[in-house]
C-alpha cells in the first residue's frame, strides 16, 4: 500500500510539473546498469511480498546518456507495472542490450498479459487507462502516459508486446551517446 501510494505520487508530480512546462530536462552520460539495480533494489520489498522473482539479464555495465530523474521515472514504473500485473511465484526479466546508437531496456513479466484493444491505449493521455493488479493494487493510469513523454523527451521509443496469460515485455530506448 506504502508502494502504490508513493508511486503514485511521484507520477502525479511528475506528471504535473511536465505539463507545466516546469520539468528539467538535463541529459548527460550516466550508467543504466546501476539505475536499474537501484530501482530493483528499491521494489524488492514489494517482491518478496508477492514471492516474485527480479532476475537481471545483464551482466556488464551499460552507459547511455539520459536524464536520470525522467529514465528512473521509467524503469521505476515499469517495474512496478510488471509487478503489479504478475502472480504470486512469478518471475520478471531486465535486461540491457546495446542497438546501433542506442540503448535498449527491456522488461518481462510472467503475468496476466494486455488484450491488443488496451494496448493501443496505454500510452495516450487522451485515454488513460487502469486495471487492478492482481492483488487489486491500484494505478492511475499516468504511469505509461510519463514513461512515453520522457522516453520520447530522450529522442527514443517504448513499446509493448503482450498475450493475456503469459505475461507482456515492455521496451524502451535511449541514446548511448
Amino acid at each position: 500500500s506504502a508502494q502504490n501510494s508513493y508511486n503514485l505520487l511521484e507520477n502525479l508530480l511528475a506528471w504535473a510539473k511536465s505539463q507545466r512546462g516546469t520539468l528539467n530536462f538535463n541529459p548527460k552520460e550516466n550508467n543504466i546498469s546501476t539505475l536499474i539495480d537501484e530501482n530493483i533494489e528499491l521494489l524488492q520489498p514489494f517482491a518478496e511480498c508477492k514471492k516474485i522473482a527480479i532476475k537481471k539479464k545483464f551482466t556488464i555495465q551499460h552507459y547511455a546518456v539520459f536524464d536520470e530523474d525522467m529514465i528512473n521515472t521509467v524503469v521505476r514504473n515499469l517495474l512496478f507495472n510488471a509487478l503489479k500485473y504478475s502472480h504470486q511465484g512469478g518471475e520478471i526479466g531486465v535486461s540491457i542490450d546495446e542497438c546501433d546508437t542506442k540503448i535498449c531496456v527491456s522488461v518481462q513479466d510472467s503475468g496476466v498479459g494486455i488484450s491488443e484493444e488496451d494496448i493501443v491505449k496505454l500510452f495516450k493521455l487522451d485515454n488513460v487507462h487502469s486495471t487492478l493488479g492482481t492483488e487489486n493494487e491500484r494505478g492511475t493510469g499516468l504511469g505509461l502516459v510519463l514513461c512515453s513523454e520522457f522516453v520520447k523527451k530522450h529522442g527514443g521509443s517504448i513499446d509493448v508486446k503482450s498475450t493475456i496469460g503469459q505475461g507482456s515485455i515492455f521496451r524502451f530506448t535511449i541514446p548511448s551517446e
